[in-house]
């Protein structure tokens, strides 16, 4: 690693745990959502969607709709605007199928049939319900049994349905303990604070879109090919997301029929989804049934793991859930199997939602392994330890870098794990309450992607830097400012940082746990660009100090370059730009992941979490009372960031455990709990007392700054534990998540 990186400069705001940057914009109300928008002439856009999950639309009642105080228009696949590009093509990874009223037929029950276009939002409403939609329905297909099983050609994003290595039949026969259980994770839909928004306007064939994105410059390619024109006739605006946790990675239809809409009306178009358009074109998590088989020896190491996952995609495209990834990754076995199985259902199509594959399958991979400890007489960290992967068990490449064994130990001394009796239902709190403890290993991919910045220095001292990145309440506003402060080696009230716009540098996609490192790579490139500028012109400056140093012998902080082995030898910039009779430098910068490190290195984060429960004996209602997380993830930004969201992901990994289940029925594919109201998520009441403990990590391999990615892992590990502790406070166990009282009491 370069010593520029490794090296924390005085004054550097890398590592410091400042407050947001937009914090004070947001809580004054004056931070501009997408939906916050609304220039003159708007017309509200309301969605008619489907009450059947299979069939046709054979009628509307448009005259009721139309003839409504207030509509102007309603848009059906009879009058939609024509698409350059049909929505069900696919030409890329990550394209997707869209419904966008090519035709009448209905593939999943919340579809969008119709879109009403009126003056108010109350006409809107009322006009999509006066349409009153009449079927044509066919039995709808829903649920893991609703076909034979199939080999999917690929889980997640072209990764193999089924890996091995070794033999893990031979490994089973070998064993002298085996367990084999079935685990099944509830579907989970996307429940952002923010609905998908959109506020769309076209001037001519030039199109401005208000909304939320992770992923903008995916977004414009995606818009461009759908209506035919360049991707720089394309403007996006996203400056704040109000969550989006994968359901904003990619364009979804609605946002997509604002757009239709305002170029049928030649208006601008608000369309903001209500709660209950969230269930079906916006993604989710798939369900899943998982069958894990586990041999261990007589000193409890494994012999063999198997992992086979159950999982559904839509009937019209394909997402299957890769849970049994995490199997590849966490521990130590000479033989490994890692299988997936798929079946086709009549609903949305399943995608990415906050550690896609990893949070499903580690609620049933730490499951499996507390009960693989038990049945060896072990303790859960002890048996963890005793199978700890000094290398990635399924590639054999060593680790980038792994601090797993310091989590387990700074995690359990925090908690007080060492006084856990071994045997379940043991312990009783002052109330009579069932208390009991679990654990979980979290880890979670250290991904890269690609973008690019621009940065520019003046000769007063400040500087610029821009790129078209988002923050969707993860602090990118703040950590990436820091990233370009500390660049540039200026303090961070000098600096002027701009994202959330499509007209700037693509910043990437804000997904996958990668946007710091990726973002902020190439923000840290662009800085290190404007300084070997700004540094060649003082070291080839005779009347600098800096003469003769050479770029690479300077350093930038506090708005000075000085000699990196004499501190007390350097000037502003000010200085040496007014000597070269110039006013700025300018520089731009890439970044993406290195190809050769990534071939030679396992790169992950990883952690462990630590929980306690208590359970009421006769009631079986389940509370979270104690949460412990620590967590190696590289270089740290911004500890009191880092710190939000890794409480973020247990309180998620909270909600995978003991809430969230998306309810069809069964006969007509229709949700039950399409509503805030039924589908349960934690709220205050439910959060317990947390900690986390930021680990220390240094890794020179996984990116240029060092950093691995801290949104997603907090899940990871957590659903587990919580489902470990409730064993262990009940003796019974739940191999359905989410845990339910009724469950509990069997």
């Amino acid at each position: 690693m370069p010593e520029t990186v490794a090296r924390t400069r005085h004054g550097s705001s890398i590592g410091q745990p400042l407050t947001r940057r937009e914090g004070p914009l947001k809580v004054t109300g004056q931070a501009r959502f997408a939906a916050d928008n609304l220039p003159p002439g708007t017309l509200h856009a309301a969605l008619c969607t489907a009450r059947i999950a299979r069939g046709r639309v054979t009628g509307l009642d448009l005259a009721a709709a139309e003839n409504h105080p207030g509509v102007v228009a309603v848009m059906t696949p009879d009058n939609a605007p024509a698409l350059a590009k049909h929505p069900d093509d696919k030409d890329g990874p990550f394209v997707f199928r869209l419904d966008l009223l090519q035709d009448w037929s209905v593939r999943y029950a919340n579809q969008p049939v119709a879109v009403v276009l009126a003056e108010t939002l109350e006409a809107a409403f009322e006009g999509a319900r006066l349409l009153a939609p009449r079927y044509a329905a066919e039995e709808p297909r829903i649920g893991l049994d609703a076909e034979a099983p199939f080999t999917p050609p690929g889980v997640g994003v072209g990764q193999p349905p089924d890996e091995s290595h070794g033999d893990v039949e031979a490994g089973l026969a070998a064993a002298d303990k085996r367990v084999e259980a079935v685990y099944e994770t509830a579907a989970q839909y996307h429940n952002a604070m923010e609905p998908h928004a959109a506020l769309a306007q076209w001037e001519g064939d030039r199109l401005l879109l208000h909304t939320p994105s992770q992923g903008l410059t995916a977004a414009v390619g995606r818009l461009a090919g759908l209506f035919g024109i360049p991707p720089k006739n394309i403007r996006i605006e996203s400056p704040y997301l109000g969550g989006g946790f994968g359901s904003k990675g990619l364009i979804s239809g609605p946002q997509v029929l604002a757009c239709m809409a305002a170029r049928l009306t030649g208006r601008p178009v608000k369309l903001v989804a209500r709660r209950e358009d969230m269930y079906g074109p916006m993604g989710h998590r798939a369900e899943t049934r998982q069958t894990l088989r586990l041999g261990t020896d007589a000193a409890g190491k494994l012999t063999a793991l198997d992992h086979l996952t159950l999982t559904a995609s839509s009937r019209f495209d394909d997402f299957f859930e890769p849970a049994g990834g995490v199997s590849h990754t966490l521990y130590a076995t000479p033989n490994l199997a890692v299988r997936h199985r798929g079946v086709r259902v009549d609903t949305g199509t399943p995608l990415f939602m906050r550690a896609p594959g990893e949070a499903s399958g580690s609620a049933a991979l730490e499951s499996a392994l507390d009960e693989m400890a038990f049945a060896c007489g072990m303790d859960p960290l002890e048996f963890r330890l005793a199978n700890y992967a000094e290398t990635e068990p399924l590639s054999g490449r060593p680790f980038s870098s792994k601090a797993l064994r310091e989590c387990y130990a700074q995690g359990a001394a925090a908690f007080g794990w060492a006084d856990r009796p071994r045997e379940p239902r043991q312990m009783r709190d002052a109330d009579g309450f069932l208390v009991g403890w679990g654990m979980g290993t979290a880890t979670f991919p250290a991904l890269m992607f690609e973008a690019q910045a621009r940065a520019e220095l003046r000769a007063d001292g400040s500087g610029t830097v821009e790129i078209g990145a988002q923050d969707m309440g993860q602090g990118a506003w703040t950590a990436l400012a820091q990233i370009a402060a500390d660049g540039l080696g200026i303090d961070l009230d000098r600096l002027t940082f701009n994202m959330g716009s499509s007209t700037l540098p693509s910043g990437g996609i804000a997904g996958g746990s990668a946007h710091t490192a990726t973002a902020g790579g190439a923000i840290h490139a662009a800085a290190a660009a404007v300084i070997a500028e700004l540094a060649g012109i003082a070291t080839s400056d005779s009347a600098s100090p800096l003469y003769g140093a050479g770029n690479a012998g300077v350093v930038a902080e506090g708005g000075r370059l000085v000699r990196r082995d004499d501190a007390s030898r350097g000037e502003t910039f000010g200085a040496i730009l007014a000597r070269a009779g110039r006013e700025r430098v300018e520089g731009t910068g890439k970044a993406s992941s290195d190809p050769a490190a990534q071939k030679s290195y396992a790169m992950h984060a990883h952690g462990a979490v630590f929980a306690e429960v208590k359970v009421d004996p006769d009631l079986g209602q389940i509370r979270v009372s104690r949460l412990v997380g620590a967590f190696a993830a590289g270089r740290i930004i911004n500890p009191r960031l880092v710190r939000s969201q890794y409480y973020g992901g247990m309180i998620w990994g909270l909600s995978f455990a003991l809430h969230e289940h998306a309810a069809l029925d069964p006969r007509t594919g229709r949700f039950l709990n399409d509503n805030l109201g039924e589908y349960h998520v934690p709220v205050n009441a439910d959060t317990p007392e947390m900690e986390a403990i930021l680990v220390h990590e240094d890794d020179p391999h996984v990116n240029a700054l060092g950093v691995k990615g801290v949104g997603e892992i907090g899940i990871t590990g957590t659903a587990g534990a919580i489902a470990n502790a409730v064993w262990h406070a009940t003796g019974v166990r739940v191999r359905e998540l989410p845990i339910t009282l009724d469950r509990v009491l069997g």
